[in-house]
């Protein structure tokens, strides 16, 4: 009979299947790269500490970490030492309380996390670790794809092979006849293959006018004094998509060669290179473009402060507490007492005081 070896962690509750679990993307979450569990989980520990560590390491992904809820599930603490060991479970490494943005635009909300850690981590740790998106939800794997088997496939096999043509199976089964592929005479000749004849290449379609060319010549339909002709357009072409080229649209180059026009125009050609010229748009961005709007800057993990949850950034909260947490936690540790004086100095004390007192 094998004998049981003891444990220096103290024997954690067993976990009710109807423990709360937090609402989708809250709750515990657990860092990658942990070993497996041992015995030796939590040694370090004091008893209090020890005892909730070990709970809450064996609480599944999602399951509810406030201290309400942990202070139901441990009987032999209350809600105050809960705190106060979660406390001590930041300093030790154990545990990170954040906030995460999840979802875009107006629909951005922050969810209340809590990550946790069977291995003890440094702040470099923690910093390098909640700094990335690997903090963020691990997205599930995607389902392989299997393709359904055919309908004929049985589901306890491959489909069986096909029977030769004329076979009957067993004494009482009833011959079926199979299809057969016509057989051609012995003295058939099959017809001879076509020739190949390689296809006619399809021809590239001829391009089109350009859009300079095009608002060139729809000028005529807009202002009759500015009828061009084919040869007039194709001198004014480069000029008209030296316009396009800078950002302006067709209609705005309609708009600037049509205003203002004399009363008689006797060279259309003439006046329009004469404004193309002198008045060259200056460079332009596109009209999709937004020069003034701010790039998007990346959303980082807010961390919280463990005792008390005032949010700041990871680097800022070394052992998950801000400053005056921290310094409360310090000042807290057992100092060890002053020594009291020695009784022969208090007896000689007294004794001078006595001689003080005598009459003279």
């Amino acid at each position: 009979m094998a004998t049981q070896q003891p444990s220096s962690a103290l024997h954690t509750p067993a976990l009710s299947p109807a423990y709360p679990m937090a609402n989708p993307g809250y709750g515990k979450r657990s860092t990658p790269d942990q070993p497996p569990r041992t015995r030796h989980d939590f040694a370090l520990l004091p008893t209090r500490e020890r005892y909730v560590a070990g709970f809450v390491d064996h609480l599944p992904d999602g399951a509810a970490m406030s201290v309400k809820q942990l202070a139901k599930q441990l009987p032999l603490y209350g809600q105050q030492a809960i705190s106060t060991a979660l406390t001590a479970l930041s300093v030790a490494g154990h545990l990170r309380r954040v906030r995460c943005p999840v979802g875009t635009g107006d629909e951005t909300r922050w969810v209340f996390r809590t990550f946790w850690s069977r291995t003890a981590r440094d702040n470099e740790w923690w910093n390098t670790y909640l700094a990335t998106e690997t903090a963020t939800k691990a997205a599930a794997p995607a389902p392989e794809a299997t393709t359904p088997p055919p309908p004929w496939a049985p589901d306890n096999g491959p489909p069986p092979a096909p029977e030769a043509p004329g076979l009957v199976q067993g004494p009482e089964a009833t011959a079926v006849p199979q299809q057969r592929t016509p057989v051609q005479a012995p003295d058939a000749v099959p017809a001879p293959p076509a020739p190949d004849v390689a296809p006619a290449a399809p021809q590239a379609p001829e391009p089109g006018p350009s859009p300079a060319y095009l608002a060139l010549a729809r000028l005529g339909r807009t202002d009759h004094r500015l009828a061009l002709s084919a040869d007039d357009c194709a001198t004014l072409e480069a000029q008209a998509a030296e316009w396009l080229a800078r950002g302006v649209s067709a209609a705005y180059l309609t708009s600037a060669l049509t205003a203002g026009l004399p009363a008689k125009v006797d060279s259309p050609v003439g006046l329009l290179r004469r404004r193309l010229t002198d008045k060259m748009p200056p460079h332009l961005p596109a009209e999709n473009t937004s020069p003034d709007a701010p790039a998007p800057t990346a959303r980082r993990i807010l961390m919280e402060c463990t005792d008390c949850g005032r949010p700041g950034r990871p680097e800022h909260l070394p052992d998950g507490l801000c400053r005056p947490c921290r310094t409360t936690h310090t000042n807290e540790t057992p100092t060890q007492p002053t020594e009291a004086p020695e009784v022969t100095d208090i007896k000689a004390r007294m004794a001078n005081l006595r001689d003080l007192l005598k009459p003279v």
